[in-house]
């Protein structure tokens, strides 16, 4: 499991133009509906239209959303968001491996206060990342302790990051899944070593826009089709992962949950099933991983 999300600071080039047309996914006349269960809807890049973001989510079948919490801050403002919106938007509340240094115990104490707001479905993300290593590993692994440590109090699910971390990650996934009820392994890339492990864990599986990249995803299309139905998740990690077969590219490269409906049609043919029916069964899925109403 590995993603392309990078701190805000270096994601400026995500920005869309001021006058920049999106680019546009045709939605059928009833489309089926879907939810986003990993969007960094508090991203910068969508401060200028985060309404016309979430409208054309709409347009195109989203029906839900659950906005990453990467950071104290970001979780802040992840709750404000799903305040807004109440049974449309939904948050978690956690630090990135990125971020782990950040993770005092103060720190720790006002993500606790956060995460058991009733808009905050899951703890995290969290996880460990040593492709980038912007905080030590042995930092990393601790904050990554404590977080599942903060999800088995409060009995909620966890939304997990692995990039190049897989044995470490598994093992202290493995000391805690006794007292976690259950979780989601975020944007799921990785092997089918790996995916069986997270499955024999019991976990739910997300997958992104990844799985469109003949490059580095073509290893995912034979995959998904071992993900339990009810245990396969959708997601677009926007603004990140812009889909590479997308057509019209927007300008800015900025990914968004519009694109959804474009990532669920690759993974239902990888599948062998039709849209409405992974529509239906990721939809339900999510549901009952997050505790999400119906709409």
């Amino acid at each position: 499991m590995t993603n392309d999300t990078i701190p805000p600071r270096s994601a400026a080039l995500l920005t869309v133009a001021e006058g920049e047309e999106p680019a546009r996914v045709s939605p059928s006349h009833n489309p089926a509906p879907l939810i986003d269960i990993g969007i960094n809807l508090g991203h910068d890049s969508y401060d200028g239209d985060r309404g016309a973001v979430i409208t054309r989510a709409e347009d195109a079948g989203v029906v839900q959303m659950v906005i990453t919490g990467a950071s104290v801050e970001g979780s802040q403002k992840a709750i404000e968001l799903a305040r807004s919106r109440p049974g449309k938007l939904f948050a978690t509340a956690g630090v990135h491996p990125h971020h782990a240094t950040e993770l005092t115990a103060d720190a720790l104490s006002a993500l606790e206060e956060l995460a058991r707001q009733p808009e905050v479905v899951a703890a995290g993300e969290c996880g460990l990342d040593y492709f980038r290593d912007f905080s030590p590993r042995p930092v990393q692994q601790t904050a990554f302790h404590r977080q599942l440590e903060l999800a088995a109090r409060l009995r909620k699910p966890v939304f997990l990051h692995q990039r190049d971390a897989h044995s470490d990650f598994l093992a202290i996934l493995r000391e805690h899944r006794h007292s976690l009820i259950a979780g989601v392994t975020h944007c799921f890339t990785g092997t089918g070593h790996e995916l069986e492990a997270y499955l024999e864990l019991g976990f739910h599986i997300g997958i992104t826009g990844w799985i469109c990249d003949e490059r580095r995803g073509a290893h995912l299309l034979p995959l998904v089709r071992h993900i339990p139905g009810d245990r396969l998740l959708l997601e677009t990690d926007g603004p990140y992962l812009l889909p590479r077969d997308l057509h019209p590219k927007p300008a800015s490269r900025r990914n968004e949950p519009a694109y959804l409906a474009h990532i669920a049609a690759a993974v239902a043919r990888a599948r062998g099933e039709t849209k409405e029916t992974l529509a239906h069964s990721s939809t339900a899925a999510a549901r009952a991983l997050f505790g999400l109403p119906s709409v």
